[in-house]
């Protein structure tokens, strides 16, 4: 039997909503700054929109930081792109856990410092209690790395006698990626003019509405958040059914 499709939510139900922090580089190559002023520009931009969702209804909010591929990248701007969540932290990390704000890093640890992994874990255990809003950063993160990882649990628990084969379902197979925590996100948004999803919530996104916007992100504003969101509200999420209307008209 087919899983059943999951229920629309309500129009002004909290919202998840997911962002590819995408275009530092071609902001500061535009302005002819190194491109590591790019990246710290687009910390402040995280700032903002951390800031604003919870205003504007989102419950959760997830950002790509980092992805498995960025490690291809000049090693002078893997240097940097490694030092954004100490900046952020290291200015922010207080008022998150004041404000009750939980964060999550999802990704693999494998490859990134003690120094890095020590700063995650801490900031993931410090808001540990906190559920007043909900900050996911993706850092070492790819949708297609995530599957293999947790099809490898599945796969290392039958070995061992926890799990059968036939207990695969899209729930358990869910419940073992790294985002297991979350719910999907209703909307993914892209800006920098770029049209893809570049490995980002490959299976978290089944039912996700994009919304594409040409702005960099260093240039990311409250008002372009709400502009995304506004423009989803208006969407009508069907999640694979149709309406009575749909259908009357089908004949």
């Amino acid at each position: 039997m087919a899983a059943a499709s999951p229920e629309p939510p309500k129009t002004d139900a909290p919202l998840h909503v997911a962002i590819v922090m995408d275009g530092n580089g071609r902001w500061a190559k535009r302005r002819g700054l190194p491109r590591s002023l790019g990246h710290r520009a687009g910390v402040e931009s995280l700032k903002r929109a951390v800031a604003a969702a919870p205003e504007l209804g989102v419950k959760y909010l997830t950002v790509f930081g980092f992805s498995t591929e960025n490690w291809s990248r000049p090693a002078a701007e893997v240097s940097e792109l490694m030092a954004l969540p100490k900046r952020y932290f290291e200015s922010d990390l207080a008022r998150l856990e004041r404000e009750g704000v939980r964060v999550r890093c999802w990704g693999r640890r494998e490859g990134l410092s003690a120094d890095l992994v020590k700063m995650l874990t801490d900031a993931e255990a410090r808001t540990a209690h906190n559920d007043v809003f909900h900050l996911n950063i993706a850092f070492n993160y790819g949708g297609q790395a995530d599957i293999v990882d947790a099809a490898r649990r599945f796969a290392e628990e039958v070995a061992a006698g926890r799990a059968r084969p036939e207990d695969l379902n899209e729930a358990a197979f869910a419940a073992r990626l790294s985002t297991a925590d979350a719910p999907p996100p209703d909307l993914i948004i892209r800006p920098s003019g770029e049209q893809r999803l570049s490995n980002f919530l490959l299976w978290e996104a089944a039912y996700a509405e994009f919304i594409f916007q040409d702005v960099l992100w260093p240039d990311f504003n409250t008002e372009h958040l709400k502009a995304a969101i506004d423009e989803y509200r208006r969407r009508d999420r069907r999640y694979g059914g149709a309406t009575a209307d749909d259908v009357l008209a089908a004949g």
